[in-house]
């Protein structure tokens, strides 16, 4: 019941489902590149992301100083059906900016 709670309160805000749908669109993304596409501060992008993830719709892979997100796989049927619903919506979304720099 704890995890079923935490994937219905992750999806109970504007910007997490905007950011599910982000990764969701465009695969895999590195945080870098959400705060560049959303213009939005690293703490903020690092907090929403945390829930997403805890939340059961999230993986992380690690390179260097980056973290790359995409959507877990596999995945459960509950949460696939969340991530088609969420695809019927309106949503607009901001375009991938790719423009990271490695160090």
């Amino acid at each position: 019941m704890d995890i079923f709670l935490k994937t219905i309160g992750a999806l109970n805000d504007e910007t997490r489902v905007k950011l599910l749908y982000f990764i969701y669109k465009n695969d895999e993304v590195c945080v870098c590149e959400i705060e560049k596409s959303f213009e939005m501060i690293q703490s903020r992008v690092s907090r929403h992301l945390k829930i997403l993830k805890e939340a059961g719709f999230l993986r992380v892979e690690r390179r260097g100083k980056w973290a790359y997100y995409s959507i877990r796989s596999p995945i459960d049927t509950f949460r696939l059906q969340v991530l088609y619903e969420i695809s019927t919506l309106d949503i607009d979304l901001p375009n991938l900016k790719k423009d990271c720099v490695n160090e």
